[in-house]
C-alpha cells in the first residue's frame, strides 16, 4: 500500500489568475481540490509540505491528507504545472477520494535480484517495456509499486504481466491480455556481429568471377577510350588524315 503524505494549506479567497498570483506572492502554491461529488475548493499551499515527495517515484499514486485549516481531507495528486527555469511547482490539482472511491492510478514496477540473473551476468540486457502498470482500486489498497524477481532468468526470457503479485481487490487495465513488462535481450555487440555476418553472406561479390567471357568482338570501345590499333572506323566517323 503507498504511503500518505500530510499537506498543509489554506483556503484562498477568490479563484483566477489574480488570486493564484496573490498566493505566489505569499510564497504558497496556488491549488484546487476536487472530485467525489462535491464542491471544488480553492486553496493554497504550504510549498515545504510538498515539494519533499512531489519528484518522488510514483508520486501520483501517492495519497496526501490535506490540512486545510484545521479540516483533513484524503486526495491524490492529479497535475502539477511547473515553472519550466527554476522547475518549481507553479499550480498543483488534487482528486478528492473517499473510502469507497475507485480510482486509476499507474503503479511502478521494480526489478530486483539483477545480480543473480545468468543472462544478465553474462551481458545480457534488462529491456524495460513497462515501467508502469496502470490499475483500478480503492485508495486503501492503491500498490506502492509491483516487484519482479529476476533470479535465474537467462537471455531470451521475458517476463509477461501474469508473472506479478497483484493485490486482492486490484485490476490491472491493459488491452493486451497479458503483455510483456520486461525480457533480457542479448548483448549489443553480440546482436551487431551476427547481423555483419547476415549482410556479408547475402551481398554479392564484388569482383569479376574467373573464366567471365571476354567482351564480344567488334563490340564500341568504351566513351573517352582510344581505338585499338588497326581498328575499322566506326559508321560514319571522319577518316583520319593522311600523315605526311
Amino acid at each position: 500500500m503507498a504511503e500518505t503524505t500530510k499537506v498543509v494549506a489554506k483556503k484562498r479567497d477568490r479563484a483566477g489568475k489574480g488570486g493564484a498570483r496573490s498566493s505566489r506572492r505569499e510564497g504558497l502554491i496556488p491549488a484546487v481540490i476536487y472530485g467525489d461529488k462535491q464542491a471544488p475548493v480553492m486553496i493554497a499551499v504550504e510549498p515545504k509540505s510538498v515539494e519533499k515527495v512531489i519528484h518522488r517515484e510514483g508520486f501520483f499514486n501517492h495519497r496526501l491528507q490535506i490540512d486545510v485549516e484545521g479540516t483533513t481531507i484524503d486526495a491524490l495528486p492529479r497535475d502539477v504545472q511547473v515553472d519550466p527555469v527554476t522547475d518549481k511547482p507553479l499550480h498543483l490539482d488534487f482528486l478528492r477520494i473517499g473510502p469507497d472511491s475507485i480510482i486509476t492510478v499507474q503503479v511502478p514496477v521494480h526489478f530486483r535480484n539483477e545480480a543473480a540473473a545468468p543472462g544478465i551476468k553474462r551481458g545480457g540486457v534488462l529491456n524495460v517495456v513497462l515501467h508502469e502498470i496502470t490499475v483500478r482500486t480503492k485508495p486503501a489498497t492503491i500498490p506502492e509499486y509491483f516487484e519482479v524477481d529476476l533470479t535465474g532468468l537467462e537471455i531470451g526470457h521475458s517476463i509477461h504481466l501474469s508473472a506479478l503479485n497483484v493485490p486482492e481487490g486490484v485490476r490491472v487495465v491493459t488491452r493486451d491480455k497479458n503483455p510483456t513488462v520486461a525480457s533480457i535481450a542479448a548483448p549489443t555487440v553480440v546482436r551487431d556481429e551476427a547481423a555483419a555476418k547476415a549482410a556479408e553472406a547475402a551481398a554479392p561479390a564484388a569482383a569479376p568471377v574467373e573464366g567471365a567471357a571476354a567482351p564480344a568482338a567488334g563490340a564500341a570501345p568504351a566513351a573517352g577510350a582510344a581505338p585499338a590499333a588497326g581498328a575499322a572506323p566506326a559508321a560514319g566517323a571522319a577518316p583520319a588524315p593522311a600523315k605526311k
